[in-house]
């Protein structure tokens, strides 16, 4: 039998190399994490305005959007547009629920997805009207919530004087 023995030097150089490349993974690790986070606090606000007044007067027993409550999804790769978005539709007088990436991790192709359930259908009329080309999904839900999914076709909440119009 014969065992080889590695001289310390050796054991040294390998043990050298070892945590190089460690630390090499921890710092790129890092730089992508600060990467991500600078891209998320660097995303430009949309260009829609925060007016809230419209010229049109809401029927008696319209909903309003101050009785609905409305949750942001994101279903693109565009960091930080959920967020963006529900502080348009919060300006816009609506309740924001829950901003998140989209939970169900559906492709959504048109401008936005509105998902609702049963108890949420009139509301989903007044979230649809909000962004254009919106596309109506209805689920089994008991509340009366509504998500909107933000798809890649989405480019901003249009400004209050473009949405009133389709929301009267």
């Amino acid at each position: 039998m014969s065992f080889t023995v590695e001289s310390e030097s050796v054991a040294r150089s390998r043990r050298n190399r070892r945590a190089a490349i460690t630390v090499a993974v921890i710092v790129a690790l890092l730089f992508g994490v600060f990467y991500f986070a600078a891209s998320y606090w660097n995303t430009p606000p949309t260009k829609a305005t925060a007016t809230t007044s419209s010229s049109c007067t809401p029927t008696p027993g319209t909903i309003q959007p101050s009785q609905i409550t409305v949750n942001v999804y994101n279903a693109t790769k565009r960091n930080g547009l959920a967020g963006s978005t529900a502080k348009a539709v919060k300006d816009r007088g609506f309740v924001v629920g829950t901003v998140a990436n989209d939970p169900l991790k559906k492709t959504v192709t048109a401008p936005a997805e509105v998902r609702f359930g049963p108890a949420g259908e009139a509301a989903s009329k007044v979230v649809m009207a909000l962004i254009p080309g919106s596309v109506a999904v209805k689920d089994t839900r008991a509340d009366a919530s509504v998500d909107l999914v933000l798809g890649d076709a989405f480019t901003a909440v249009p400004t209050p004087t473009a949405s009133a119009s389709a929301t009267c």
